[in-house]
């Protein structure tokens, strides 16, 4: 299936679609913040781009820049794997995300990542898969 053709229903295939992934065979590479690492867990492609999952990681030695941003998506979790990350969002607050922690980031929600421990490891849900990431500051800043 060419990336431009979306699969109906009917025409689905479940076994072309079943994707598993092991930690022992993980790779990791770059993305979107520079001082995380992040492992593709194979979604983008079997959901046709309407999802994408990966376990992100803190990159060893490197810490977190702190800028606002937000993102232009339908939908974003994270659940803390491993480890804490510190956020600061527009009309909330701190937050502090410790293993087991979850969090839904609503859709265009100004945050941006304080600290984090360099064991972190986290798992990040987003639809699409694809989206655009704005640096912003929130007013009165």
């Amino acid at each position: 299936m060419s990336p431009n053709q979306t699969r109906t229903d009917a025409a689905r295939d479940p076994a072309a679609d079943f994707v598993v992934t092991h930690a022992k065979d993980a790779q990791f590479d770059g993305g979107l913040r520079g001082f995380f690492e992040y492992r593709d867990l194979g979604m983008k492609p079997v959901t046709d781009g309407r999802i994408q999952a990966h376990v992100i990681r803190a990159k060893p030695g490197d810490a977190a820049s702190g800028e606002w941003h937000y993102h232009v998506l339908d939908f974003q979790m994270v659940y803390v794997l491993k480890g804490w990350v510190r956020f600061e969002y527009d009309g909330v607050g701190e937050v502090l995300l410790e293993a087991g922690s979850c969090v839904n980031q609503p859709p265009g929600i100004l945050h941006r990542e304080i600290e984090h421990s360099q064991d972190l490891e986290l798992l990040e849900i987003t639809s699409p898969a694809e989206f655009e990431t704005v640096a912003a500051k929130p007013q009165g800043r």
